[in-house]
């Protein structure tokens, strides 16, 4: 109360004092409170060129898949043996090679696939405090997630095929004992004898060069006469018969080689091509020319015009395709700082190679850019 004077009571005094006293305290409390509420122990935030790393970070990377598309093919090469118009007039051959020619064959198509970090989804993990991680418990659990990823799945090397030289087949024995034949000519020379002239003969040899009809018949000859010296020996009718089987095999060796002069040489080879494939989600169900392949010349670049192309389609199942919604409704700036982890769960792809009309292979397989990128919280891999 005031009294008629202007002045506070003594009584008010003692009341007023403890209510200030109790206010400060109350404000200085909220003061403490405010200055000592604690930042987040730990912090995700998207890599981006403009990040700054700091001693104690951490960077990781979700996977991305590359596939490998392992072709097999086969390649014959056929080669005209020179005497392969005389085959049926000196051996009574009607199968035989009579021009050079190349084909080539697809036998199988393998697709594997292996694992890589994911450039565009890198991300820096902050830790304010001592830094705990339970990563071998997640990775026990399923979760994709790896701070340290081994090196990527080396492959297998694979035994590259020689390449042929066409131009070392060409080169026939051409199977004959002489390639020439000597002829004896008379020639006459002049002599002079008591002042008059002599015509006096001599003799001239001159070679001339067999002709390839001839050079045919001493082939096909002397390819007679090998399968009837085998024949004697097989049935015992020979003077000296053999010790063991090696006389046979040099015997059908020079068989095969006196053969092939008229018949041709067909030389085979198998060769292994691989093809490195990583699919894009913005291209889905859109074929992709992995090469182009012509029956002729065997496989070429997808840039070429020529050959067939061979096309590889990823149909995406979208088994992961609600889980986006479950996790998270609106997207994160790269620029914001929060405290959950990302990680990514592969969705089930359908994986076709076709050419023209012809399905070479299909299979499903797991990829993980076509899944989703999913929120974990932070203290189920950070500390406790």
């Amino acid at each position: 109360m005031i009294n008629y004077t202007g002045k506070t009571l003594p009584g008010m005094k003692t009341i007023i004092r403890p209510l200030i006293f109790i206010l400060i305290i109350l404000f200085s409390g909220s003061c403490m409170t405010l200055r000592k509420q604690p930042e987040p122990a730990n912090s995700v935030s998207h890599l981006t060129d403009t990040a700054v790393l700091r001693n104690g970070t951490i960077v990781y990377g979700l996977p991305l898949t590359v596939f490998t598309v392992r072709v097999e093919m086969e390649r014959i090469i056929e080669i005209p043996g020179p005497y392969a118009r005389y085959a049926g007039d000196l051996l009574g051959l009607t199968e035989v090679i009579s021009s050079e020619e190349e084909s080539w064959t697809i036998e199988s198509i393998a697709v594997n696939s292996h694992e890589e970090v994911d450039p565009s989804e890198l991300y820096v993990i902050e830790a304010n405090t001592l830094f705990q991680t339970n990563i071998l418990a997640m990775k026990k659990e399923g979760l994709i997630l790896d701070l340290n990823p081994e090196s990527y799945h080396r492959e297998r090397p694979q035994k590259e095929s020689d390449e042929i030289s066409i131009n070392q087949f060409m080169s026939y024995d051409l199977g004959a004992d002489e390639y020439y034949q000597v002829q004896s000519d008379t020639a006459y020379k002049r002599v002079s004898v008591d002042s008059s002239f002599v015509r006096i003969p001599y003799l001239v040899e001159k070679k001339k060069k067999l002709s390839v009809e001839q050079l045919a018949e001493r082939a096909a000859r002397r390819l007679m006469e090998l399968r009837e010296g085998k024949i004697m020996i097989l049935t015992g009718e020979a003077n000296v018969f053999p010790q063991d089987a090696s006389s046979i095999k040099e015997i059908n060796r020079l068989e095969k080689e006196y053969t092939e002069l008229f018949t041709g040489k067909t030389i085979t080879q198998h060769r292994t091509y691989t093809f490195q494939i990583i699919p894009k989600k913005e291209s889905s169900g859109t074929p992709v020319t992995v090469f182009r392949f012509s029956e002729v010349s065997g496989p070429v670049v997808a840039t070429s015009q020529t050959g067939t192309p061979v096309l590889i389609e990823f149909i995406p199942e979208q088994k992961t395709k609600d889980l986006t919604i479950l996790s998270r409704q609106q997207p994160v700036p790269s620029d914001v700082t929060i405290d959950k982890l990302f990680y990514r769960i592969p969705d089930v792809v359908n994986i076709r190679i076709t050419m023209d009309s012809e399905i070479l292979y299909n299979s499903r397989k797991l990829v993980y850019q076509f899944g989703e990128v999913l929120q974990l919280p932070e203290n189920y891999l950070l500390g406790k």
